[in-house]
């Protein structure tokens, strides 16, 4: 993600397999042709020219809300409202650290400060940014995968049941293959997956057939991350809907 969380970036480990040999400002691969482009901030971005943004082609942002239980971006607000105002569709994303609290505390923290949805076509669901420790060596936060599993259960059934909505799922095929031993029990949460430097996403994480969004370089022309939409401008909106 374009994180800046606090304000750490990638660990090289997650640098080394998302982005072996990208470079920062490649143009979108082929595969983009026909979907609507996006991005996602944080507070590295710090006060975005969202006019600009849209001008460049943008039509939809992920904004960094909070991390774990206790990290709330301060730019976060400013972020998303004038996402919105500059006619973007947007929503918000929680960068999950398991090992520091339960799953369904860091949901409720993150609904509590931006993890909000409603069905008015501009709100994307909520996400759960869920992929490589940048504070430790531990990859998958020492959790075991069945603990890993339930973690993201319970952050995902809290969602739900505060917001009406299953969570989009960000993280890579290797770490999510890693750390929850495959798990294909999330097949109906969308997925948004991270492979840079590629032509397309490549093999998804395991139980999933599909993806909703592609994360696929970590700078471009818009500020921050470049995602992709698997469909329509259309869809797009119908998918923030809730449909």
């Amino acid at each position: 993600m374009a994180r800046a969380r606090k304000p750490s970036r990638l660990t090289a480990v997650c640098a080394a397999v998302l982005a072996l040999g990208a470079v920062a400002g490649t143009p979108a691969p082929a595969a983009a042709a026909g979907k609507p482009r996006g991005h996602d901030v944080s507070s590295h971005q710090k006060d975005v020219d969202w006019p600009e943004s849209r001008a460049r082609g943008a039509r939809f942002v992920y904004v960094k809300a909070t991390e774990s239980h206790t990290y709330r971006n301060p730019y976060y607000a400013r972020q998303y409202d004038g996402a919105r105002a500059a006619g973007l569709v947007r929503g918000a994303y929680h960068f999950a650290l398991p090992d520091r609290s339960s799953g369904r505390a860091q949901a409720a923290f993150f609904v509590r400060n931006g993890g909000g949805w409603r069905p008015d076509g501009w709100t994307l669901p909520p996400a759960l940014d869920i992929e490589y420790n940048p504070y430790g060596s531990h990859q998958c936060y020492g959790l075991r995968k069945a603990a890993m599993t339930a973690w993201i259960r319970a952050f995902s059934d809290e969602t739900r049941r505060l917001t009406g909505r299953r969570p989009v799922i960000y993280t890579t095929a290797h770490w999510w293959n890693t750390c929850t031993g495959a798990s294909r029990a999330f097949a109906d949460h969308p997925l948004w997956v991270a492979r840079y430097d590629a032509p397309d996403p490549g093999t998804l994480p395991s139980g999933w057939r599909a993806w909703t969004l592609w994360q696929y370089d970590n700078g471009g022309s818009l500020p921050g991350d470049q995602n992709l939409f698997d469909g329509s401008l259309t869809q797009l909106k119908a998918f923030a809907r809730g449909g």
